[in-house]
């Protein structure tokens, strides 16, 4: 497998989990946080909440850098 075609499948993957761990998340799922008004005080993330969050981090950075990986590489 040519690191051209890895990059390629790792890119469709990682964007795949972003999107899937984007939609997961809670946070603001009210209507009012649409409008600006969610009602509620700075909370931090705990637990699974907070896994979920640092694993979207992760797999964005992975999508970036792969993207950037592909454009640099010779083709």
């Amino acid at each position: 497998m040519q690191i051209g075609n890895f990059l390629e499948v790792l890119i469709f993957v990682s964007a795949f989990l972003t999107i899937l761990l984007v939609l997961v998340q809670q946070r603001g799922a009210s209507l009012g946080a649409g409008f600006g008004s969610s009602g509620e005080l700075y909370t931090t993330r705990r637990g699974l909440e907070k896994s979920i969050f640092i694993a979207t981090i992760v797999t964005s950075v992975v999508f970036v850098g792969s993207i950037l990986g592909l454009l640099l590489i010779p083709a």
